[in-house]
């Protein structure tokens, strides 16, 4: 049985691999996703696993260098905002980087998302808990 965090099996191939600069896009239960993008579809029912929880999870094995996300999330949601840039805080701590955070509109946000390596759909319902995780090397 594998011993580190991740125990879904489709999470953990898609995340070990991951080259430099690729995206992975972690969403609410809304975000439109492309029939032929990869998605893990972790969502049980409402909450279930809610965003942050599965954010804190693939950060503990993921390299992140930067983040995009949704313009709107500062006005609609900056309670997620705001626990999600705290998260981002003891990540960078933690990997001793710099994590680039960028802001876009939503329309483009689901543009971008679509180029991902894959999304994971979460069962989160709060508007725009929503975020692209590019890849870095931490060497």
């Amino acid at each position: 049985m594998k011993k580190t965090t991740i125990l879904n099996a489709q999470l953990s191939h898609v995340i070990g691999t991951m080259g430099h600069t690729d995206g992975l896009t972690i969403c609410d239960a809304g975000l439109p996703i492309p029939v032929q993008q990869h998605c893990i579809d972790l969502a049980l029912t409402r909450g279930v696993p809610d965003f942050l929880t599965t954010l804190k999870v693939v950060f503990s094995e993921l390299f992140v260098e930067k983040i995009v996300l949704a313009e709107e999330i500062k006005t609609i949601n900056p309670q997620i905002e705001q626990q999600l840039l705290d998260i981002i805080h003891q990540t960078q701590i933690e990997q001793q980087n710099t994590i680039e955070i960028v802001y876009i509109p939503h329309s483009e946000f689901k543009q971008q998302s679509n180029q991902a390596k894959a999304v994971v759909r979460t069962g989160e319902c709060s508007p725009y808990a929503n975020v692209i995780l590019y890849s870095g090397v931490p060497f």
